[in-house]
């Protein structure tokens, strides 16, 4: 299964990144689950607040203000989300994060020594799973990518363009009619 065909390109923000001999195979942003504690601390807010302004009459509008905050910071982890991708290009993994602050991180598949993915009981119940990453040598700037979508399918790609079949078998005659 491709989730990205090598047709598609990738979005405008992770494009740049990319060297032009490198082929985009796979695009995926992070599980909308990575939203989770966002979501409950803004609905959690939103109750207090709904319930602090039926009791305390003098603090109303500082209880207000304070959930504006939280949801502005909701918001912001949207945005946030809404930029960061996991990309596996022929040669390398990226993981791109950040609105203001951009961060890159990248791996070479030829240095991955190990690779193994988790799956917790909400992940499973979710569809998400974390990837963990190992190399020779010092320690990497990617080792784990968490919150990613179809993690059985992404680990049996990226096993298969780290690790390729090297002989392959011939396939088998047909019989004559």
């Amino acid at each position: 299964m491709r989730l990205v065909t090598p047709g598609d390109s990738a979005p405008a923000s992770v494009n740049k990144y990319l060297l032009p001999h490198e082929n985009q195979v796979i695009t995926v942003r992070r599980h909308p689950a990575v939203l989770m504690v966002p979501v409950a601390l803004v609905l959690g807010g939103l109750i207090v607040a709904g319930v602090l302004s039926n009791t305390v009459t003098a603090a109303i509008t500082w209880v207000w203000w304070g959930w504006l905050i939280l949801l502005a910071w909701f918001v912001w982890r949207v945005a946030e989300w809404s930029v960061d991708y996991f990309v596996i290009t022929n040669q390398r993994m990226l993981l791109t994060t950040g609105l203001i602050t951009r961060k890159v991180a990248m791996m070479p598949l030829a240095k991955v020594t190990d690779m193994s993915f988790k799956r917790t009981i909400a992940g499973r119940m979710l569809g998400y799973g974390e990837f963990i990453l190992e190399s020779a040598g010092q320690d990497q700037a990617l080792t784990n990518v968490d919150y990613l979508p179809y993690p059985e399918q992404l680990y049996l790609e990226v096993c298969e363009m780290i690790f390729p079949n090297k002989n392959p078998e011939p396939e088998a005659p047909l019989p004559p009619p």
